[in-house]
């Protein structure tokens, strides 16, 4: 056999570019890699980082490094450049922690990060370190950092086990998978506990409690031993890549890898058992593979339900499960184990017999002889044909000789045809019917039916078209060549269209796959709470998986719960409920079909993301089969989508949340300031002079009236201010209650101004509002608070002499009112800011919370108005007030108010 091609996939090699373009434009990650503290990671970066340095003159600093008090690592230190550290402030303490904004104004070369796995305190940008280190990376800034193996991500559970110690902080996998490299610092255990009583890891106190938990021999040992196992993952990645990136197709026995080729037959069961106990004994990860032949008839139902029973067994044993496709299965098998440097390939002994062989080939030959340098271990069979259940070979024969009376019957309708025209237009060339009919046969029917179609296609031709006629003599020997054509042709065609059909279903089931998931996602980037993302999903998957669809999430008393359903009516077995609790607390699939609970009713798989689950979707098909391992893949894939929009939702939320709570923090600090700084400020006034009054009994008449006005003034000032802190909160809150009376606007205005009259007595005042003008519906206790804000604000922000000018005028069926002054105004781009709560406006020396103009904008939306600032060409600032008029108002034949 040849040698199967390696000729380079030409997507893969667009992705390989892109991918090798965004890593050029991305820092490298260096990782210094340890199986406990005190191995001497950060000794050794160090050392590294000081050669660099020396040999290459490195734009190299220290971002942040942890000594713990050991002199020898802190000499390392000295003549390297080191960023300043981060001061924050958490509960009363100052920490000291890596300041990211730093490093990225420096932008050196190299930063050393060091214990990658630390938590930041409260008000960093980021929680966690490995996240300051991946915006560096972002920003094409090298990073060196260092970290232990009981930090990883994957690894907790089993740390847990070994130690009894349950580690808070932890590193994604993907942060170790996407390093460029990883150097492990390892030393012997030994070593590292006399380093640990010589108090070269811990103060001598820490180190005695140390030694009798953490760093006990044994637990050493296995920590050792996985770190090495992670390094030498991440090796095998490496040689994995390097041998897609040279084009390689020659193994590199850098470490065992093998594959087991697995089928329907029973015999695949020893075959995955087998496989399993190879890879444990050498220790290394083995795949189980399954080839769909596209030139061969798709296997039966039965044969179906062993194959993804097989699959199951082997995912189950921790294989990693595979589905090839290809013309010759030899070629799929070894084309695959090449790209992924399998070293040996675990296949069956053949049971079958030597013929088949010589018509058909044989498997175990092809691979043997195309193997080259991967060793091919050959597995016998337990030849137990009953292992599983067969299927109804009744109800299939009896689909099957259906087809086969069709196939017969179209025959006959062509020979009738072929007939007539050969007698009436004396067609010379009957035989291409019949071919016509062997094609449409395999595109029907398949190819057994067609292959009967073309025998008896021949042999109908044979028998009335060729002389002597109505008998199977040949007189002329040149017609055999015309029915082995016939044949041949007829079984070509069938071959090739039932290909075709084949890959059509293949291509159908694919395009339905991906549509779904593109209508679930485009569905799902809309959904803005839990309940529509539930409803959403269920829908969907109840078309899909043809079942009964529930989507269940945990609530506040830690208890699962129905957030979605299809349809809506269905309910929550409490036998169920149990399959999908398990489901959630494991995070795998169980119930129907599954290696747990598989005598349930439903199928229940996790939503997950990362390591955490969000929810779980249980289906409980309409049919009681098991779902195959095309459709839990996909279950999969689907669960995923549902999970990542559930975990946006949550992240929305928690943004909107924390938006409210940094707004609110924000106020309430604007207001504690504003507030105690407009109290205290009157309440000195009123203290200081109430105390002049009641120690000093010498003060002359006039100094006690003037200490008696300034009381009643500074009672008056913090009355105003108490007053807008009550009204704006009633405006917030909706609670404001508005009595409204038909009143003009000009005696708004004068009462406004007789309340601020001893105020405005170094302003000209102006009003300019006509007769004609209307009256309008407003609550006038509440509508005048705008003027007397308005006019208020002009005595404080405008210096003496400033004129106030008032004009009004309608407006179809509103009245614009405008309140402008020629004093400095205000920047441009700040007239909106005016409105915001607590702020006072780009002058210094003022006093007031800043509560004026937005009461003054509450109150004229709250009367269905608006108002609005500009600054004036000439100078000032101009207020425009849109009140509606409210109807038809009465007339007002002596002036005055008006009740209704």
């Amino acid at each position: 056999m040849s040698e199967p091609s390696m000729r380079p996939d030409p997507d893969a090699l667009l992705l390989r570019v892109k991918d090798e373009e965004a890593r050029a434009r991305r820092g490298k990650l260096r990782v210094f890699f340890g199986f406990a503290p005190g191995v001497g990671k950060t000794y050794r970066m160090l050392q590294v980082a000081r050669d660099l340095v020396a040999d290459q003159n490195l734009d190299l600093v220290v971002g942040i490094v942890e000594t713990h008090r050991r002199r020898e690592t802190a000499a390392l230190t000295l003549g390297l450049e080191l960023l300043p550290r981060l001061q924050v402030d958490y509960r009363g303490h100052v920490i000291e922690e890596f300041d990211l904004d730093a490093a990225l104004s420096r932008r050196p070369r190299v930063v050393l990060v060091d214990e990658l796995a630390h938590t930041n305190a409260a008000g960093a940008r980021h929680p966690k370190r490995w996240q300051d280190v991946e915006e560096l990376l972002d920003a094409g800034i090298d990073v060196f950092t260092t970290v232990n193996v009981q930090h990883v991500e994957s690894l907790n559970d089993v740390i847990a086990q070994i130690t009894h110690i349950q580690v808070r902080e932890t590193v994604p996998d993907s942060v170790l998978d996407e390093a460029d490299a990883i150097e492990l610092v390892d030393i012997a255990p030994q070593e590292l506990l006399q380093r640990l009583r010589e108090g070269k890891v811990y103060l001598p106190e820490q180190a005695k409690v140390a030694a009798e938990h953490f760093f006990q021999r044994g637990n050493l040992l296995a920590l050792r031993e996985l770190a090495l196992r992670r390094t030498a993952q991440h090796v095998d990645g490496d040689v994995l890549q390097y041998r897609e990136e040279a084009g390689l197709s020659t193994n590199v026995p850098a470490g065992e890898r093998l594959l087991v080729c697995v089928g329907p037959a029973p015999s695949s069961a020893r075959l995955v058992r087998a496989a399993a106990r190879l890879a444990a004994g050498l220790r290394c990860p083995w795949v189980a593979a399954y080839v769909e032949v596209t030139t061969l008839a798709s296997i039966t139902d039965s044969d179906r339900e062993r194959l993804e029973a097989h699959l199951r067994v082997a995912e189950s044993l921790g294989a990693t499960v595979t589905r090839l496709s290809a013309n010759r299965v030899s070629e799929a098998l070894l084309v695959y184990a090449r790209r992924q440097n399998v070293s040996r390939i675990l296949i069956g002994k053949p049971t079958h017999s030597r013929l088949r062989d010589r018509l058909r080939g044989s498997l175990l030959d092809e691979v043997v002889r195309g193997s080259g340098d991967i060793e091919v271990h050959v597995i016998s069979g337990n030849g137990d044909d009953h292992a599983l259940p067969r299927g109804n070979l009744q109800t299939q024969g009896g689909f099957h000789l259906a087809h086969y009376a069709a196939s017969t019957l179209l025959v006959a309708i062509t020979l009738g045809l072929a007939a007539f025209l050969h007698s009436v237009l004396r067609l010379p060339d009957p035989e291409m019917l019949f071919l016509i009919t062997v094609m449409i046969t395999a595109i029907w029917f398949g190819r057994g039916p067609s292959l009967l179609a073309a025998g008896l296609g021949v042999g109908a031709y044979d028998y009335f078209f060729v002389p002597p006629y109505l008998t199977f003599n040949v007189a002329d020997r040149r017609y055999f060549l015309t029915f082995a054509m016939m044949f041949v042709i007829g079984f070509v065609i069938s071959e090739l269209t039932g290909r075709i059909r084949r890959q059509e279903r293949d291509a159908v089931a694919r395009e339905e796959g991906t549509a779904v998931l593109y209508a679930l996602s485009r569905e799902l980037s809309s959904a803005d709470s839990p309940a529509r993302i539930a409803e959403i999903a269920a829908r969907h998957a109840a078309d899909v998986f043809q079942a009964k669809v529930l989507v269940l999430q945990v609530d506040t008393n830690s208890a699962l719960v129905k957030i979605g359903a299809a349809p809506a009516d269905a309910t929550l077995d409490a036998k169920e409920l149990g399959v999908a609790k398990w489901a959630l607390e494991r995070m795998e699939l169980a119930g129907l079909g599954t290696d747990t609970l598989p005598g349930s009713s439903s199928v229940c798989s996790p939503l997950r993301l990362g390591g955490v689950a969000l929810g779980v979707l249980q289906l409980q098909p309409r049919e009681t089969r098991a779902l195959g391992a095309e459709k839990r893949a996909f279950l999969d894939v689907f669960c995923r989508q549902v999970a990542i929009a559930l975990e946006r939702v949550r992240l929305a939320e928690e943004a909107r949340a924390a938006a409210i709570r940094a707004k609110t923090e924000e106020m309430r600090s604007s207001l504690l300031s504003a507030v105690s700084h407009d109290l205290r400020t009157p309440l000195a006034s009123i203290t200081g002079a109430a105390t002049a009054l009641r120690d000093d009994s010498n003060l002359s008449e006039n100094t006690r009236i003037d200490l008696i006005g300034s009381i009643c003034d500074e009672a008056d000032r913090l009355e105003r201010l108490v007053a807008n802190l009550l009204e704006m909160t009633r405006l917030e809150s909706g609670t404001l209650s508005l009595k409204r009376d038909w009143i003009p606007v000009e005696e708004l205005v004068r009462s406004a101004l007789t309340r601020l009259e001893a105020k405005l007595t170094q302003h000209t005042i102006q009003i300019d509002i006509p007769d004609s003008i209307p009256l309008i519906y407003v609550d006038p206790v509440v509508f005048e608070l705008i003027f007397v804000n308005l006019f208020e604000n002009t005595c404080k922000y405008t210096p003496t002499g400033t004129r106030i000018e008032v004009h009004a005028a309608r407006r179809a069926d509103s009245i614009l009112i405008e309140v402008c002054d020629n004093g400095p105004g205000v920047p441009k781009g700040f007239e909106e800011k005016l409105f915001e709560k607590f702020y006072r406006g780009p002058h210094s020396g003022t006093s007031g919370a800043g509560l004026g103009l937005p009461i003054c904008r509450g109150i004229a939306e709250a009367h269905g108005g608006s108002i609005r600032a500009e600054r004036a060409q000439s100078g000032g600032l101009t207020f425009y007030i849109n009140v509606p008029i409210g109807g038809t108002p009465p007339t007002l034949a002596t002036g005055g108010r008006i009740s209704v």
